[in-house]
């Protein structure tokens, strides 16, 4: 019956060499370009009382934790913690929320 014929030792030989070649230039192109740096995220919310980054996110129409932890540097729940401040001292407005993430704007 059919099937796929066996290959000779010098076939063989040939396909393996291409497949080493092709695995080097793989390789080369994935080691091209600098490394990323990982950029350390700062643990604490910043201070409510800072104008300067309150008028940072009066340019944003919609504040969502996300937007504001990519925005400002910080990690996600201290984003979360200092909307949340925000929102208690009367500066931003909550608009729509679930128990996962909660949208807000500013007053």
């Amino acid at each position: 019956m059919g099937g796929k014929k066996k290959l000779n030792l010098k076939q063989m030989e040939r396909m393996q060499d291409k497949k080493d070649e092709e695995d080097k230039e793989k390789k080369k192109k994935e080691k091209t370009g600098p490394p990323k740096e990982k950029k350390m995220l700062s643990i604490l919310a910043p201070d409510i009382k800072n104008e300067k980054i309150f008028s940072e996110l009066k340019k944003m129409n919609v504040l969502t934790p996300y937007s504001v932890a990519s925005r400002l540097g910080i990690r996600m729940s201290a984003a979360k913690d200092y909307l949340e401040q925000l929102e208690e001292n009367g500066k931003i407005q909550l608009v729509s929320g679930s128990h996962s993430i909660k949208i807000y704007k500013v007053d």
